[in-house]
């Protein structure tokens, strides 16, 4: 079960594309965009990234800190990042696999993969937004911008 809106967001330490360690707690004074999803490369991953690139200044507006986070290595998050222009930190949460999106509860062990989902965290750290998405749809970012407006 996704972690619950009211919640503190549990911290978490993980590698970025540039193997630079990215704690959710350092962006307390910023609310925080967590972008869960399944694997880089993926079709609908890939589109979604795309649209998140495109759509950062629409996030960095709203003080909103863009972080997605999936199961797939610092190299591939590297190599996606580079191909896509992604500017903002892809976390890995590979050793052990999946232990940052379990502490959310979007961690789906059967399949072996993050769930698509998509978590705001307040200036506070508070848990203030969960959606969590089919694997094969592709989340709305005019939604998120909305939920982000109603924090300010």
């Amino acid at each position: 079960m996704p972690i619950a809106v009211g919640q503190p967001a549990p911290d978490l330490t993980l590698k970025d594309q540039d193997q630079k360690d990215v704690k959710l707690s350092d962006f307390r004074g910023k609310n925080v965009v967590l972008a869960f999803y399944p694997l880089d490369w993926s079709p609908v991953c890939s589109k979604e990234h795309a649209c998140f690139a495109h759509d950062l200044p629409n996030f960095q507006g709203l003080n909103a800190q863009v972080l997605g986070l999936s199961v797939d290595s610092v190299w591939s998050h590297k190599a996606f990042a580079e191909k896509m222009g992604i500017r903002y930190p892809l976390l890995a949460d590979f050793e052990p696999k999946g232990a940052a999106a379990s502490k959310f509860g979007l961690y789906l062990a059967d399949k072996g993969i993050t769930n698509r989902a998509t978590v705001i965290i307040d200036k506070q750290g508070i848990v203030r937004y969960v959606q969590v998405y089919e694997i094969l749809s592709q989340r709305n970012n005019e939604d998120l911008v909305a939920e982000l407006k109603k924090l300010h």
